[in-house]
């Protein structure tokens, strides 16, 4: 029989690591960065359209948080700061070069009840995929970050709220907004489906 406290210490939460990392612990900032970098990296390489890329800012995201956890105070969403900072990394390259590419294929993905189209249709759903991620990379970060992590990343409004540093109402209206404008821009794709909802 294992008990609680043995597994506690075999598996610490974020907020044990951080406090040991605070301390000095390297070992316990690897466990971090082990625990966390597939789901920012996944999330990074969604925003910009690249792996390495997304390799590259996850990297400096996680450098950031080692330097703030010092004066990191532990509320139970190290997820949500770590990506807080990923997306705040994005919006300053963003700044610097007012160029971004999205491949987003899975928003544009078929209805599962639908048979895999064929001739003709099956170019036009291509096409779908190709002009929906040229219309989400031409959104604006602030639409396209939460459009992204509930979309594809499948997180709660919470969740994208204290990522992105601002109230779920807001969150709700971006989205709205995100899918107003993909609506409107690929409405010749969309047919009788009525575009993203």
């Amino acid at each position: 029989m294992t008990l609680p406290f043995a597994r506690a210490e075999r598996d610490p939460d974020d907020a044990a690591l951080m406090a040991r990392v605070a301390a000095g612990d390297r070992e316990a900032f690897a466990l971090l960065v082990d625990r966390h970098k597939d789901g920012l990296v996944g999330y990074l390489a969604r925003l910009t359209g690249s792996g390495d890329r997304a390799e590259d800012l996850a990297q400096e995201s996680f450098l950031r948080l080692f330097g703030a956890a010092g004066r990191y105070r532990e509320r139970g969403h190290l997820t949500a700061f770590l990506y807080r900072i990923a997306t705040n990394l994005v919006r300053s390259e963003a700044r610097r070069e007012r160029r971004w590419r999205l491949l987003v294929p899975e928003l544009a993905r078929p209805r599962p009840e639908a048979a895999e189209p064929r001739g003709p249709r099956r170019l036009l759903e291509r096409e779908l995929q190709g002009r929906l991620a040229e219309a989400v990379a031409a959104l604006p970060l602030a639409l396209r970050a939460p459009l992204v992590l509930y979309e594809i990343e499948d997180w709660p409004q919470r969740e994208i709220a204290r990522a992105l540093g601002c109230r779920e109402g807001t969150v709700k209206s971006r989205l709205h907004r995100a899918r107003s404008r993909l609506r409107e821009e690929l409405a010749p794709y969309w047919g009788d489906r009525g575009g993203p909802r």
